[in-house]
């Protein structure tokens, strides 16, 4: 009988533990997946950004990113009821943000899927600059531990601005390297299908980004391409972030 009612208060205690401590390591964490574009590097109409947004979005919750804490956006939004993501435009994405980061205690996650230039990310009709997305994250995410992914042709341009101590940065191409696979018939860029690969085998996300920048070299080696988009890494001196396995 002793053991019945200890049994039941230990019970009672851990169903009392925060849903953040439930959750795991990224229980109280916010992330935003954006997919910014809806064209292949042709023109033609193209799925492959929201597939990347869609399936990222599905392994984050996978590692313990709770769905609640997850908001995807596209620029077609009405085209996927199933995902529910909201409208893909800069201040869209910064009030959504900034309202995850007041109900979360944890880090910040920001996954930009896009075409991008030497100025910016594309995003629906115009451009996200550099500038503007630091000053979304960092009014939304201050100095909580954070990691900015940004898939995007030119994408190393983010690197400048958005580096920081508390931040990990990953870009798919240099500063003035394109990165590749957005076609009409591709299912994901190549960086994204290396995120995507990695993202089962990787154990926290310095270790993910390693992973994927060798996947991209592999993929671009193989496929014989004369200037290799050379995806960049930076790792805040004091950033801190947790494992999934």
């Amino acid at each position: 009988m002793r053991f019945a009612i200890f049994g039941a208060a230990l019970a009672a205690v851990l169903f009392s533990l925060s849903p953040a401590l439930a959750a795991g390591p990224f229980g109280d964490w916010a992330a935003i997946v954006v997919a910014g574009d809806w064209h292949a590097h042709s023109g033609a109409p193209s799925e492959v950004f929201d597939n990347a947004r869609r399936d990222i979005a599905t392994d984050l919750a996978r590692i313990g990113f709770p769905p609640a804490n997850i908001v995807q956006f596209s620029v077609r939004p009405e085209r996927y009821p199933d995902t529910t993501p909201r409208r893909a435009d800069g201040q869209t994405i910064a009030t959504a943000l900034w309202d995850l980061s007041n109900r979360t205690s944890g880090g910040c996650l920001a996954y930009f899927t896009s075409h991008g230039s030497t100025d910016g990310i594309v995003m629906g009709e115009g451009v996200l600059p550099p500038d503007r997305m630091n000053r979304m994250i960092s009014n939304a995410c201050g100095d909580r531990p954070t990691v900015v992914i940004v898939a995007a042709c030119f994408s190393g341009v983010f690197v400048p601005a958005l580096a920081a101590p508390n931040r990990m940065v990953l870009t798919a191409a240099r500063p003035d390297r394109t990165s590749f696979g957005c076609g009409e018939q591709d299912r994901y860029t190549f960086f994204d299908t290396c995120m995507l690969q990695s993202l089962p085998n990787a154990g926290d996300f310095p270790d993910l980004a390693k992973q994927v920048i060798g996947c991209v070299a592999a993929r671009e080696k193989k496929d014989g391409i004369r200037y290799p988009s050379e995806p960049q890494l930076s790792i805040g001196a004091s950033v801190q972030l947790p494992q999934w396995k």
